[in-house]
């Protein structure tokens, strides 16, 4: 029998992640559905999804090629084991990510989360040290305010306070980069900044401190996303890239936000036209439909580990869950949306659009920065003196009862469209924002 409920009689049992439960037990906000680009709640109502889901949704929701993979191979083959075996999709879908990978990063390792991605991709840079011969090499650098998952060591090298201050002493050998927010220099900027590109120096301060032949890898997002988007300075990311090149340092893009479209490209890396050693990967790649994720690495990355006895395995990590069919079957389709209505490129044809509409909300009340790339948005507020967060949280609340889906993180609104908005869309997104923002205490 199908449970067709869509309001729930209890809400004690489910510990919601990332959430003020005890607010939004007293005043519940439920979907329960949802199709393109709007959700549906419990009491009747449409609400706009101004950040695909979680930054995952890039294709919209319910997208009916998705769907149906998942309907078809969820009756044709349900699981098989990753270890020692093999699915066909599988290895389709590893293809298929390569073809539209940056050039030489022809290996894919499959993970279920961003967080499983990052710390695959740190284990492999510590792998690869070592079997090249260079096991001094332990050290991860991340940067302030980065933020790569919840696991030990995605928070490990992450940079935001609260995601760290509560789980002991994380790995050891860890550094950071200060981060690039300059607010004093960049405020409204439109894409990359001016100024900041001279931060990626620290990286040199680092070295000079640790030395080079101790560290194994520098881990960095792209563009910042859950801190609140902060966008790099022009020169920034290839200043780190030349600098990790000069000491033999790997250099990993977590590109879990950035992935799939969102800057107007297939990946980060592309758009900027630099490119790093390993790129963790998930939301966007099964279109946020399926948890999975993915790790591309360079090709000499994975050649290092193919030695030895052939019948030894080589690398000793993976997931009961790795490139699982059901998922497998779910990137497929969303390759394949992707690829059919041109999404990996539309936040270029439909960036300035957007650019010009957010920056429209320069003199709406609080307002304080608009930062925005691709089809990333955000607009920072001025805090409330004493109450940090609430001002963003209270807009939040207020947005979702107009019919609007924004995420705040911090005091800053955080925009992320499904890449399929239209620019009507657009016009109702900000028209809304600019309401909430003028109607806020």
């Amino acid at each position: 029998m199908t449970d067709t409920t869509t309001v729930p009689n209890d809400l004690n049992a489910f510990w919601m992640p990332f959430t003020a439960n005890r607010q939004f037990k007293k005043q519940p906000r439920m979907f329960v559905g949802a199709k393109d680009m709007h959700y549906a709640t419990a009491d009747g109502r449409e609400v706009l999804d101004g950040t695909a889901g979680l930054w995952c949704c890039n294709a919209g929701h319910c997208r009916p090629k998705i769907t149906e993979a998942i309907q078809k191979q969820a009756a044709e083959l349900d699981y098989a084991p990753a270890f020692q075996m093999g699915h066909p999709k599988a290895f389709q879908l590893a293809t298929r990510l390569t073809d539209i990978s940056p050039k030489g990063m022809d290996h894919v390792f499959f993970t279920n989360s961003g967080s499983e991605s990052v710390d695959t991709a740190l284990k492999i840079a510590l792998a690869y040290q070592r079997v090249k011969g260079e096991g001094s090499r332990t050290r991860l650098i991340g940067r302030e305010r980065g933020y790569h998952g919840v696991n030990f060591g995605g928070i490990s090298v992450g940079g935001i306070m609260p995601n760290r201050k509560m789980f002991g002493t994380l790995l050891g050998g860890v550094d950071h980069l200060p981060h690039t927010h300059l607010p004093d220099q960049n405020s409204f900027t439109r894409g990359m900044p001016e100024h900041g590109a001279n931060l990626a120096d620290e990286l040199e301060r680092i070295v000079a401190v640790h030395d080079a032949s101790t560290i194994a890898a520098v881990i960095v997002e792209p563009v910042a996303g859950s801190t609140g988007v902060l966008i790099p300075p022009k020169g920034y990311l290839q200043r780190l890239r030349d600098i990790c090149t000069k000491h033999g340092i790997l250099l990993i893009f977590d590109e879990v936000i950035t992935g799939f479209g969102r800057l107007g490209s297939p990946f980060a890396a592309q758009h900027f036209d630099v490119m790093p050693d390993i790129i963790t990967t998930a939301k966007g790649l099964t279109n946020g439909v399926i948890p999975m994720g993915a790790v591309f690495v360079r090709d000499e990355i994975h050649d290092a580990f193919m030695t030895g006895p052939e019948h030894l395995i080589e690398f000793f990590h993976g997931y009961t869950y790795s490139g699982n069919p059901i998922a497998s079957a779910a990137g497929l389709a969303t390759l394949e949306t992707y690829e059919e209505e041109g999404l990996l490129d539309r936040a270029s044809d439909v960036g300035q659009y957007w650019e010009d509409a957010l920056h429209s909300l320069k003199d709406a009340k609080h307002v304080i920065d608009i930062r925005n790339i691709g089809l990333i948005g955000a607009i920072e507020l001025e805090p409330i003196a004493g109450e940090p967060t609430k001002r963003a949280f209270s807009c939040f609340l207020d947005a979702y009862e107009r019919g609007l889906l924004i995420r705040t993180t911090g005091d800053t609104i955080a925009l992320s469209p499904p890449l399929i908005i239209s620019k009507d869309q657009i016009d109702q997104l900000v028209d809304t924002l600019r309401t909430v923002l003028n109607e806020a205490d």
